[in-house]
């Protein structure tokens, strides 16, 4: 007599593997997958070609001083707790502790003035009525409503849902929401509607520059970015963002997932009709069978370089992408007291140095730039009385040598001395700085300095262009326009990553980790191992003072009202 297992008994004892190629290939998306489907029941092994985890999520150290190579801050921080609630343990369990940061930032612009963004109500109330007095602080207000419905509605329909095939986006539960959140204004031009100042308007705009798209280009969707850091706050990871990495490892790890290390990929092994991955191909020759590969390296990279040939990999190619960085790690001898932790200089040609890098690709002769500084808010990052500063200027990603043919400016994938653009780049950032903070002799605090390049992103990272964050977000390159979780056509291959659905940042690859894994276990016909949250004290009640009572649309004196008039409506038209 035939014995039939249960199918979740059998696939418990599947072989099931986690495809990570290059540097940043155990990155969050790869580490967080890799967790949840051991915690699933899968054996687990992840494959990183670096002989550490994290990809851009990763830490450079100098004789004491510590700087993040990636993300300095922590937003959506309610996707963080649920991803560690999910396996079954917390932050705090796990050892990761969060410092709010505060003020969120402060802005310098080109004038001497300066603006603090703060989640404080009364704070912000002061700065919007310095500039737009107290009608401004009311649209603000409204700002944040409109934000809000963004913020919400983002999350519930487009972080938490998968867009399978393009009809994904009718449904009606997400297609009632499609016009409310805006995705075909750009947040400039929802800003403008309530701020009716110059200055305000870039206040609330630049943070598209974290999705790596220009505010006149990037959807208006996109101010939930706005929302989260004014209504959640700016967290940030004592001993850098890499600890919530090491996190998510070590409860892999006491799950059972498996982690090679200084292990290079070279393919995806596909079986005879090519429609299936088998397992992967290492560099070293060797060939690991399995049922199921994920892929968490840079997605138009992996269908250039780790499937077969394609016209559908061509085309990602072609399509838009983020922008690169010139990245600045430096170790400073002494405090620079006049620097917060988040610091923003805005050019003084706002669009010009958008248009500078996104359109043509090539890097602003003013730029806009950010200037974290860890030491300021987490001791650990720098020896005592110094700071470790970490400088983002944003600059176009890589060109070919076609795209770059017949462009005007310095392209920034021309043969230039990338040595001498680093240098202006520098020296344009001290004098910024020094200029609108008052700070003084940057330059001579500098003890040791750290470069990233579009080329070295490129390189040392795989990243398609040099594309810090992947592929763009703009409307044709998301939801079901966006590279699918799931291959198209090879069965058992999925992504997750960046450039993957639903996109780039931190929280956001963490809820995409969160859709793959489900699609994963969906397709083999296994229950979630985590539940989902169905009440507000998570513990399957609510009490009688926390149920919500809507109160009728008239009350009993707007009813009476009501008639009265209508008796007086009816005596003047019969009299």
């Amino acid at each position: 007599m035939d014995i039939i297992r249960p199918l979740s008994a059998e696939i418990r004892h599947l072989d099931f593997w986690i495809l990570q190629h290059f540097r940043f290939s155990a990155g969050v998306g790869g580490v967080a997958t890799a967790a949840r489907l051991a915690k699933a029941g899968f054996h687990v092994i992840v494959f990183e070609r670096n002989d550490f985890t994290g990809g851009r999520c990763s830490l450079l150290h100098h004789e004491g001083y510590r700087f993040d190579q990636g993300p300095s801050l922590l937003l959506l921080p309610g996707l963080f707790r649920e991803t560690f609630e999910d396996l079954g343990s917390s932050l705090e369990a796990e050892g990761v502790r969060l410092t709010k940061c505060e003020p969120n930032y402060n802005i310098w612009f080109d004038d001497g003035e300066s603006f603090e963004l703060s989640t404080d109500v009364a704070r912000m109330k002061l700065e919007v009525e310095k500039w737009e007095g107290k009608d401004g602080f009311e649209r603000y207000l409204a700002f944040l409503q409109e934000a809000h419905r963004h913020y919400e509605i983002s999350v519930a329909q487009v972080l938490k849902r998968n867009f399978t095939w393009l009809f994904s986006m009718a449904r009606p539960s997400f297609l009632r929401h499609l016009f409310p959140l805006h995705p075909f204004e750009s947040i400039y031009s929802r800003a403008s509607k309530y701020f009716w100042t110059e200055r305000l308007r870039r206040v609330f705009t630049f943070g598209s520059m974290y999705m790596g798209m220009s505010p006149f280009d990037a959807p208006g969707t996109y101010s939930l970015l706005q929302y989260t850091e004014l209504a959640e706050g700016i967290w940030y990871p004592k001993g850098g963002f890499h600890s919530v990495v090491d996190a998510l490892v070590n409860i892999g790890e006491r799950l059972g997932v498996r982690y090679r290390l200084s292990t290079s990929v070279a393919s995806v092994k596909l079986d005879d009709s090519g429609r299936r991955a088998t397992g992967v191909v290492l560099e070293n020759g060797e060939i690991v069978l399995a049922d199921v590969v994920i892929i968490n390296a840079d997605l138009v990279y992996a269908y250039n370089n780790l499937l077969p040939e394609s016209s559908y990999g061509r085309s990602l190619e072609k399509r838009s992408s983020s922008c690169s960085s010139i990245s600045f790690y430096w170790a400073m001898d002494r405090r620079i007291p006049e620097l917060t932790t988040h610091n923003i200089f805005l050019a003084e040609h706002y669009r010009e140095s958008f248009d500078d890098i996104f359109k043509q690709q090539r890097i602003p002769a003013e730029p806009s730039f950010y200037v974290n500084v860890p030491s300021r808010i987490d001791s650990t990052a720098a020896p005592h009385g110094k700071d470790s500063i970490v400088v983002l200027v944003p600059v176009g990603h890589l060109l070919d040598d076609r795209q770059g043919i017949g462009r005007k400016g310095l392209a920034v994938d021309s043969k230039q001395d990338w040595e001498a653009m680093v240098a202006k780049a520098r020296h344009t950032v001290f004098s910024t700085i020094e200029a609108r903070t008052g700070a003084r002799d940057l330059q001579g605090a500098l003890v040791k300095e750290i470069v990233n390049t579009p080329h070295s992103w490129k390189d040392v990272f795989n990243l398609d262009k040099g594309a810090i964050l992947g592929l763009s977000h703009s409307f044709f390159n998301v939801l079901s326009f966006r590279p699918k979780t799931k291959h198209p056509s090879i069965d058992r291959l999925h992504f997750v990553g960046a450039s993957a659905h639903p996109g780039t940042g931190v929280p956001i690859v963490l809820a995409g980790a969160k859709i793959t894994s489900e699609q994963v276990l969906e397709s083999f016909g296994i229950a979630k191992p985590w539940a989902e949250k169905k009440t507000k004290n998570g513990k399957g009640e609510v009490k009688e003072i926390d149920r919500v009572h809507v109160l009728p649309l008239l009350s009993n004196v707007h009813i009476a009202a009501l008639v009265l008039f209508m008796m007086l409506a009816i005596f003047v038209y019969q009299g």
